[in-house]
């Protein structure tokens, strides 16, 4: 267990209604200095109102929530932490280095601004005006804001919609580099693949609870599922009625199978196709067992729609 000075943001049993809507349930979420966190879910599972709850720009209804021991509202909390929202609304005519200058003007202990812009991707744009940018270069200089004032904690919210693969990495390893550095870093993505390559603990959420949390391999582990893909003429329905296939898959050329028994359906494959080919094997990953941990919730929303 960490030690409690370890923790710098935490909500213990918070709850959070919209008039009928519950849109927290008792959540108890808590970080840990030096951690990258991702928070997943569906739609309306409570992850964007529990950083608003931690940044304080909501109450709870019940329960509690701290930023480094303190009230969220707090500006000796608030000057300890940098935020990346899904959308931001910022001065068009003022230049890239000129917003740099200004929100780092906030700060006790800024970094420098050359440091930002190299972390951040955005060195060729410090002397281009915000509104003269692409949405994926709004988004980098709104990283760049974010850690600019050299904070102990960062919130991420869908940072890297609208780049390429090649700003992507880029930002993955700067969210890499705040945490060798000791900054916390709550992420919450759609990407599932980018919260497999960078978070040391997950949280997955749903319909405003909590319903599962640990490491990456910790989650994996909870989905015993194996998935084989092969090149074979073999008939997607009739593999799919084989004992202890989960599901099939046509990719073209392709079959996909889903597993909890990898021996014994490789057997049969290998058995009913001579000709079979290609044949790769592997464990379920996070995006598996995201979708089994959330089935029963998305199911419920599929048959309320």
């Amino acid at each position: 267990m960490n030690p409690t000075s370890d923790v710098v943001a935490q909500l213990s049993g918070a709850v959070k209604r919209y008039g009928q809507l519950t849109a927290l349930d008792g959540v108890d979420l808590v970080l840990h200095r030096g951690e990258l966190l991702a928070v997943l879910g569906p739609n309306g599972a409570g992850k964007s109102t529990s950083i608003s709850l931690l940044l304080g720009l909501i109450r709870p209804d019940g329960g509690r929530a701290e930023l480094f021991g303190l009230d969220p509202q707090q500006i000796d909390a608030r000057r300890r932490i940098g935020v990346m929202l899904q959308s931001a609304v910022l001065p068009p005519s003022l230049r890239v280095g000129e917003l740099l200058r200004l929100v780092a003007s906030y700060y006790p202990n800024p970094r420098p601004l050359d440091e930002s812009a190299h972390l951040a991707g955005i060195a060729d744009l410090l002397k281009r005006p915000y509104g003269k940018l692409s949405g994926g270069q709004m988004r980098r200089v709104q990283f760049a804001l974010a850690l600019c004032g050299r904070p102990e904690l960062v919130f991420l919210d869908e940072p890297t919609v609208g780049m390429d693969i090649d700003a992507r990495q880029k930002l993955w390893a700067a969210m890499r580099a705040l945490v060798a550095e000791g900054c916390s870093v709550v992420l919450t993505t759609h990407y599932l693949e980018e919260a497999e390559a960078l978070a040391q603990r997950v949280v997955v959420m749903a319909k405003g609870r909590v319903l599962s949390e640990g490491s990456v391999d910790a989650l994996r582990a909870q989905v015993p599922l194996t998935r084989i893909r092969c090149v074979t003429d073999l008939d997607a329905a009739k593999v799919a009625a084989w004992p202890q296939v989960s599901s099939v898959e046509r990719e073209g050329a392709r079959l996909l199978v889903s597993t909890d028994a990898a021996e014994n359906v490789l057997r049969r494959l290998l058995d009913a196709d001579l000709a079979l080919r290609e044949l790769e094997v592997q464990r379920a990953g996070l995006a598996e067992a995201f979708m089994e941990l959330t089935r029963e919730e998305r199911g419920i929303e599929q048959e309320a729609a």
